[in-house]
């Protein structure tokens, strides 16, 4: 025959497209052409797919070949098409029986000789090819697992052309062959997290609200600016932080697996994101790097990597002021949406912020001591880097002092380790989770000011702190709700079943540093 069909996924953000592939053989001048919004490593494909055919002991029809790929109007991005290009044209040279293509999508780009390499991107593809109906899936071998976690979903993995070619043509599942790429199960670099979970916040010694403001953030999913000196545990709490949540449920270490596969940090050993991760980027990052960019289809940042996990901006005054307030958006819903030429990219950005700041730009000592010599302009100058619109998203706002060897030594003997921090921290969560059942929130933090006042409203009597600093101009109406949401949390962990006034004045005392 001299028309065959197979197919692909394109991916635009996490969201994938089922591709159609047809490959048309007529008379005329041998030759590829490829249609359908390629971009330039896809046009490329012809001069690969071609040698990978040839080296795979495959007759290359002598004839005009064109590939066409719908939706035509879809913009098709990457090296993923290879094989699903490859078997078309071999179906449509009669090659193959075109039997053998249906109900398969194929990932995978090829090596000129022959060999299947990986690719990024391949659980959200199986996800998206799942979602349309198709019961198996071809993929590189290394991308075998992440396509593995999609249920209900047959995944072939292949090491090279000809290995593919005799699974279609017998029926029969692949076997690795001695043509599979020996480099073929390092994929790209594992971009790790700086710290190690087991981080131990018995470790924090002398700084009982600190170590209070992240078991409070933990819980009810609450941003944090801890100000402070150098030297009194800013970082360390940042870095200990991630051990106080709990793990990812299945459908969070998708999504959180999607992300990390798309942006090519995927491990292949443990293909599964099931720990909230952490990310703390230099203060010279660009605006690109941290929320995502790129030519094309933009690609996910920092703030996508660090989905259902935590983002930690050190020394955030070091941050240009555009960095940070591009992050204002994905605080408030969620996600980034990202506009290019190549087309529109939605990653998901639903990530506890922390940011840390020295009360100055000298960063010698506390100004209480006497060591800094700025002036109090020059002081409010550096913090004021972060913009307010910023800070009004950020519930808790602590300031952590220096520590003499006294307290050092008086603290030591009541600090709790992270385990059992962490095990207070789940019960809380799961008492939000039972109250918010049925709504489409799962911590306070999520809840909506309009709902914390009407379906889940304090007693009047536990407001008045609150409304006093409200009217007193501490507060912003935004920070009012935030405040209850605080409320909340703290409510949670003490196992009460409505905030009382003293966890409203807990609340606006780790929001303002100013108690009721």
């Amino acid at each position: 025959m001299a028309l065959a069909r197979a197919w692909s996924v394109a991916l635009a953000g996490v969201q994938g497209t089922v591709v159609e592939v047809e490959a048309d053989l007529a008379p005329g001048l041998p030759g590829l052409t490829i249609i359908g919004l390629p971009d330039a490593a896809l046009s490329e494909s012809r001069d690969r797919v071609r040698a990978a055919v040839l080296n795979s002991a495959e007759p290359w029809p002598q004839r005009r070949i064109t590939l066409g790929l719908s939706p035509a109007t879809l913009p098709k991005h990457g090296s993923g098409f290879d094989l699903s290009m490859a078997v078309a044209v071999l179906s449509a040279a009669g090659g193959l029986p075109p039997q053998a293509l249906e109900g398969v999508v194929f990932f995978g780009e090829l090596g000129l000789d022959g060999r299947v390499r990986p690719i990024r991107g391949v659980l959200p593809a199986a996800m998206a090819a799942a979602a349309a109906g198709f019961v198996r899936v071809v993929v590189p071998r290394p991308n075998a697992a992440e396509a593995s976690l999609v249920p209900d979903l047959s995944v072939w993995p292949v090491g090279s052309l000809r290995e593919l070619l005799v699974a279609l043509r017998s029926g029969r599942p692949p076997e690795p062959s001695i043509d599979d790429d020996p480099d073929a199960e390092v994929l790209a670099p594992t971009i790790g997290d700086r710290f190690d979970v087991e981080l131990d916040l018995a470790d924090v010694l002398g700084q009982p609200s600190g170590r209070r403001a992240v078991e409070v953030a933990a819980a009810g999913g609450h941003h944090a600016l801890l100000l402070g000196d150098p030297g009194t545990g800013k970082t360390m709490l940042a870095a200990r932080l991630p051990g106080l949540l709990p793990e990812l449920d299945r459908a969070a270490a998708l999504e959180v697996t999607a992300v990390h596969s798309i942006a090519g940090v995927l491990p292949g050993d443990c293909p599964l994101v099931t720990r909230p991760p952490f990310r703390d980027p230099h203060h010279t990052t660009s605006v690109a790097a941290l929320v995502g960019g790129g030519s094309g289809i933009a690609r996910p940042g920092l703030a996508s990597l660090a989905h259902h996990g935590v983002l930690f901006l050190d020394e955030a005054p070091e941050f240009a002021t555009g960095v940070l307030d591009a992050l204002r958006q994905p605080l408030e819903s969620g996600h980034v949406t990202i506009a290019r030429s190549g087309g529109v990219a939605r990653y998901p950005a639903r990530f506890l912020l922390v940011l840390a700041a020295n009360p100055c730009g000298c960063s010698t000592s506390s100004a209480t001591t006497g060591s800094c010599t700025c002036s109090p302009l020059t002081r409010r100058r550096y913090l004021s880097r972060i913009s307010g619109p910023l800070l009004d998203r950020v519930d808790l706002q602590v300031r952590m002092d220096p520590v003499s060897r006294t307290e050092l030594l008086a603290d030591s003997r009541h600090v709790e380790r992270t385990a059992t921090v962490a095990a207070r921290v789940r019960i809380a969560r799961s008492r939000a989770a039972e109250r918010l059942a049925g709504s489409p929130w799962r911590t306070n933090s999520d809840v909506p000011g309009r709902e914390l006042r009407d379906r889940w409203a304090p007693a009047r009597t536990a407001l008045v702190a609150a409304e006093r600093a409200l009217d007193a101009g501490r507060l912003s109406a935004r920070g009012l709700d935030r405040v209850l949401r605080v409320a909340w949390t703290l409510a949670d962990l003490a196992d009460r079943p409505r905030p009382t006034a003293d966890d409203v004045d807990e609340a606006l005392y780790l929001r303002t540093g100013v108690a009721g």
